[in-house]
């Protein structure tokens, strides 16, 4: 966890005033290079990159199981990834150039719908929530971190980042470095849900996506016509369902 977050001064401001310890959260950034092309630049937490690596990777479509990756290399803050695909330079330039394909509406065609009668109870859901707060460690010190979670029934991995997009990333590549089965588990966020958010989730076949934050209009209609269920603002002993409601049991 020491690499999550340094202590630095500050100076609390109140009834008083008075200089303090703090702990603030580290955030660095990653560039990653598949088939000796640079790919992107990510503000990450410093953990995990080989997990974040996969789940992108995977989340974005470029590769269809592990087993489509050569070599993942990691040289401080570049991750260097040789993958087996025919059609990358496509798939690649699906992701690169989004808006050549009308943004996330031309991008959701070439995400599979989800296929799956797995279901949960809604004593399941506030359980896993009520789980992911007592693993939210960084973000009680700092207050400056993003918690995701990967659930099926004999797993619960937790992952704390920056973005809530990256926490996703890296839950998702350690079920694939563990060789979970995506169609029987769901996730567990702390963030809000837009569209690019829901279709790296429908992509892997997981078919519940929760969080206590809301879905955004892009999210939502994105997870209509993936399939994806979709379960916000859950606080408090309750829940809403925005789509797909067949999923969850109560």
């Amino acid at each position: 966890m020491s690499e999550m977050f340094r202590n630095v001064k500050a100076i609390r401001v109140g009834k008083e005033t008075f200089e303090l310890d703090e702990k603030i959260v580290n955030d660095e950034e990653i560039e990653i290079i598949v088939n000796e092309l640079a790919f992107g630049r990510f503000s990450v937490s410093p953990t995990f990159l080989k997990e974040f690596a996969l789940g992108y990777l995977a989340g974005e479509g470029l590769i269809d199981s592990i087993d489509s990756v050569k070599k993942i290399d990691i040289d401080k803050n570049t991750i260097n990834i040789e993958i087996d695909l025919q059609d990358f330079d496509i798939r690649r330039e699906m992701v690169m150039s989004s808006d050549c394909f009308g943004g996330w509406r031309g991008k959701i065609e070439f995400v599979d719908e989800v296929v799956s009668d797995y279901t949960i109870s809604k004593d399941q859901i506030l359980e896993s929530f009520k789980k992911l707060r007592e693993e939210s460690k960084v973000w009680k010190e700092t207050g400056g971190t993003h918690i995701a979670a990967l659930v099926t029934e004999e797993e619960f991995i937790t992952i704390e980042d920056v973005s809530r997009h990256v926490a996703i990333d890296k839950v998702m590549g350690a079920g694939l470095l563990k060789g979970l089965d995506f169609s029987r588990s769901f996730i567990v966020s702390s963030g809000r849900m837009p569209s690019d958010m829901v279709m790296k989730v429908a992509r892997m076949g997981i078919p519940v996506l929760t969080s206590k934050a809301a879905p955004t209009a892009s999210g939502f209609m994105a997870g209509e016509e993936s399939g994806l269920t979709i379960v916000g603002f859950v606080r408090g002993g309750r829940f809403n369902i925005y789509t797909h409601p067949e999923r969850i049991s109560f």
